[in-house]
């Protein structure tokens, strides 16, 4: 499951490499900073990047989840920092949703 949301992300962010002409973005790596400091996605392309992964995440993994919600938005640690940090906060999101 960890690889196919991997996978997800990373065509996710690749969508939005074109649009925001970001060379950071058209291979990304579990290091690739997604938003925050160093983050390649300003607050506008996050709101793009996250519905278009939820989307994905439910037509491809049947995986039903708001990933940004006030909680998740205002939290110490962002979620969104980097390709490792989002997928381990989806799969544990997922599992509690189960």
């Amino acid at each position: 499951m960890q690889t196919q949301i991997q996978s997800l992300i990373y065509a996710s962010l690749k969508n939005l490499a074109d649009e925001l002409d970001n060379e950071n973005l058209k291979n990304p790596t579990l290091d690739t900073k997604i938003y925050g400091i160093e983050g390649n996605l300003d607050s506008l392309a996050l709101v793009s990047f996250i519905a278009d992964l939820e989307e994905m995440l439910l037509e491809n993994l049947h995986i039903e989840l708001i990933l940004a919600d006030e909680k998740t938005m205002s939290a110490r640690n962002s979620p969104f920092k980097d390709v490792a940090t989002l997928t381990t906060y989806i799969l544990n999101k997922s599992k509690d949703n189960a």
